[in-house]
């Protein structure tokens, strides 16, 4: 449809302008028409006609082919190229395109290889992290029993302690009162030998 339109856009002009001179040529001949003249002006007509649409196709075809392939290339399809026979600005414009379309192609690639590369890089230094983050969570896990162990000695030996100041103060009271029955037994005693 759209090449249609340009080969419409260039086609109207040129016949437009094609039977312009020939209205000129019938008001400049006006007076000597005859049945020849009508003959020729219809022929004449038809050709600028096709005239008109043969050179609008001739234009219009060309920029079919590079916007086809342009909506190729921008859909993602880097591999599509426009091969034009001509040696005109449109054949140029192929060139421009083609190289624009190698240009695309070779940096996704080189773009797709710098991830490849990015990706495993990424990999290794992640795997040599989870193998320091393992080796570190081993290493509070075996701190962590070792903590747990001191603890339960600690309150072990809480224990003991407790039992220990349980039988120091029994002793002490002990002790007590042995003394007190002692300072009894002595002041007994010096009152028996006074007494005696």
């Amino acid at each position: 449809m759209k090449v249609f339109n340009v080969s419409f856009k260039i086609a109207v002009p040129i016949i437009i302008t094609g039977i312009f001179v020939v209205a000129i040529f019938i008001a400049l001949n006006y007076e000597r028409l005859d049945r020849n003249f009508y003959i020729i002006f219809a022929l004449t007509t038809i050709y600028i006609f096709l005239f008109g649409f043969a050179i609008g196709q001739k234009f219009a075809i060309p920029v079919k082919k590079l916007l086809q392939r342009a909506t190729d290339l921008s859909e993602g399809n880097l591999t599509t190229r426009v091969y034009l026979e001509t040696k005109d600005e449109f054949g140029d414009l192929a060139k421009v395109f083609n190289k624009i379309a190698d240009e695309l192609q070779e940096s996704r690639s080189r773009t797709e290889t710098t991830e490849k590369s990015v990706d495993m890089k990424v990999k290794a230094r992640t795997q040599a992290l989870e193998e320091t983050i393992k080796a570190l969570e081993q290493k509070v896990k075996n701190r962590t029993l070792e903590l747990q162990r001191m603890v339960d000695e600690s309150e072990i030996i809480q224990e003991k302690t407790k039992t220990k100041e349980t039988e120091t103060e029994r002793l002490k009271k002990e002790l007590q009162s042995l003394k007190q029955a002692l300072n009894r037994y002595q002041a007994g005693k010096e009152a028996l030998s006074k007494k005696k």
